[in-house]
């Protein structure tokens, strides 16, 4: 499902009307938010939820205090927001992860449709893959060279088994015929970590989360994991376009509730979040980091959430077993 970048349609006026709003509505909110980041601090997810907060907040009126809760591929995270009152003050910023890749690979505490309410989209970034600038490796086949010389010596970094670079290593794994040892972490920052000092020579992440890394020539793109190249990087190719077929996955981030709030609250919400979206210093920040703004509506998300289910359960029946 495509959504609309960067939607101009919250004026000011309607900003304002929709905040304002009923008086059961100006009863919400009446203290401090919390969202809650299924990944550890530092990360992509962290640093997206810190910038839409910030301005959230702005616009309600009251402070978002966004909480790392890492852990189990962010199912923790993901199941202690299900079971939080409906009430609009506990929300999640969930992705690709724990509503998509995750519960289409293993059986967990809570379901990513009947377990939340969909608030709104907020921003996709392509899957890279990457190595470690140190081995002197500047395409796909160099890498698979190097792999052949190195036949012990190959790893990619994840940020933990059910994870997108997880499942893109593996997918490239298939695709190629590679034998690159996966190396799992507690989320993406230090899977980051290890890949920048050369403990692992691969990873498969956001642009989000290896955009600034690239800037600094730490670590070296040599394709993108999905349908298209990034914007950002218009000179590198999607690995499609270099003969590795079926290594697609695009990340996405969204912003959800637990299952059964109020209608009059997650209006109130997805009018701040895509307030939030359309500010141009959030903008700013967003693609600084190698990410798109994508707004939506809460249906609008809910489909796309239950479209994803379908195409990872999918996915999940035909590699569970390497995974």
């Amino acid at each position: 499902m495509a959504f609309p970048i960067r939607s101009s349609m919250l004026g000011a006026a309607a900003l304002c009307l929709a905040l304002g709003g009923q008086s059961a509505q100006a009863q919400f909110p009446d203290r401090a938010i919390t969202m809650v980041v299924p990944t550890a601090a530092g990360g992509g997810n962290d640093t997206l939820a810190r910038v839409i907060g910030q301005k959230m907040g702005e616009l309600l009126g009251q402070t978002i205090i966004v909480v790392n809760k890492p852990g189990a591929q962010g199912a923790i995270a993901a199941d202690y927001v299900a079971r939080q009152p409906a009430d609009g003050y506990t929300l999640m910023l969930g992705y690709i992860g724990t509503h998509g890749i995750n519960p289409a690979l293993q059986k967990l505490n809570y379901d990513p449709v009947r377990d939340f309410t969909a608030i709104g989209m907020v921003a996709d970034s392509p899957t890279l893959m990457v190595v470690n600038s140190g081995i002197g490796v500047q395409d796909v086949p160099g890498l698979i060279k190097y792999g052949q010389a190195h036949p012990d010596g190959l790893s990619y970094a994840s940020a933990g088994p059910g994870t997108a670079p997880a499942v893109a290593g593996e997918l490239f794994n298939r695709a190629t015929g590679a034998a690159m040892l996966e190396i799992p972490y507690k989320g993406s920052a230090p899977a980051m970590t290890d890949t920048l000092a050369g403990v692992t020579q691969v990873m498969f992440p956001s642009l989000f989360s290896a955009y600034p890394h690239l800037k600094s020539g730490k670590i070296v793109a040599l394709g993108v994991a999905g349908a298209r190249r990034a914007k950002v990087l218009p000179d590198i190719p999607t690995l499609a376009e270099l003969g590795v077929q079926g290594v697609d996955v695009a990340q996405w981030y969204a912003v959800f509730a637990p299952a059964n709030a109020k209608p009059e609250v997650v209006a109130k919400l997805n009018t701040a979040l895509n307030g939030a979206l359309n500010d141009p210093a959030v903008v700013r920040k967003i693609d600084e980091q190698g990410a798109e703004v994508r707004t939506s509506t809460p249906d609008e998300l809910a489909a796309f959430v239950r479209d994803e289910a379908v195409k990872w359960k999918r996915l999940a029946t035909s590699i569970h077993a390497a995974l």
